[in-house]
């Protein structure tokens, strides 16, 4: 499971644990992609070919080859760019309402972007943290959803990604397209898109292009209830989601 940009992998611990107490034949990975949480220090470039390749060494290194593997909105393009080069077990990609289309930079991410780099390095506690984003025109649930990325150091509070690297992926998410992977999926693999019916992520036409490249009979859309953070608005239709349509897994979960 791949979270969004300035998340990391413990946004979808929720979801997960749900999922694998109604399906014990699956286990969940949780990662921290390169410049979030736990994942600090990696070599530019930073960019979505660089984080699937961390993926591809992940799983290696954990012995796990993934059968599925489902992307949030930064995180959902990671795992279109990871199809090509994936392990033959991979056979189902689930991209939560992000999109594959290239474009300018915009949108809550790049202008959440704008705003930290010009917030002070350290901060005394998250209840000052808050302030100031609600200070800056950040609605207070998101303001109060991306402290927790803050983490106690021995001067403070601080972030714990690395803004150079969070624009690096940004950039290259929005530069890069990867239309080709949902309108021909690999053989042998399923591309199952996830709009949230009060988001704008995907729409209009792009919603319009997803649903027509359906006639290849391995890419699918399905729209939910819910904002952009549907893992948080509508984990139940989530979780219903998956379970009808995750394939059966003859092996040993591992641990979440």
């Amino acid at each position: 499971m791949l979270h969004g940009i300035f998340g990391s992998g413990r946004n979808w611990g929720t979801v997960a644990r749900r999922l694998t107490r109604a399906r014990p034949d699956w286990g969940a990975v949780l990662v921290d992609l390169r410049g979030h949480g736990g994942s600090q220090g990696f070599a530019p470039p930073h960019s979505l070919g660089a984080a699937a390749a961390d993926l591809s060494a992940l799983a290696n290194a954990l012995n796990l080859p993934p059968t599925a593997v489902l992307g949030h909105s930064f995180g959902g393009k990671v795992a279109l760019a990871w199809a090509d080069d994936a392990p033959e077990s991979l056979n189902q990609l689930w991209i939560v309402d992000s999109t594959p289309a290239a474009g300018e930079p915009h949108g809550s991410a790049w202008e959440m972007l704008g705003v930290l780099r010009e917030l002070p390095a350290r901060h005394a506690d998250r209840t000052e943290a808050v302030q100031v984003l609600e200070e800056r025109g950040i609605a207070t649930p998101v303001a109060q959803w991306i402290t927790t990325s803050l983490e106690r150091t021995d001067d403070g509070f601080r972030w714990k990604f690395d803004l150079d690297t969070v624009e690096a992926l940004l950039r290259d998410f929005f530069a890069t397209d990867l239309w080709n992977i949902v309108e021909q999926p690999p053989e042998g693999m399923e591309v199952h898109l996830i709009k949230a019916q009060e988001s704008s992520v995907l729409s209009g036409g792009t919603l319009a292009r997803a649903q027509k490249a359906q006639s290849s009979g391995r890419t699918f859309v399905h729209t939910i209830e819910g904002g952009h953070w549907v893992n948080a608005d509508n984990p139940d239709a989530l979780q219903d989601l998956l379970m009808r349509h995750l394939p059966g897994v003859d092996r040993a979960s591992p641990r979440i």
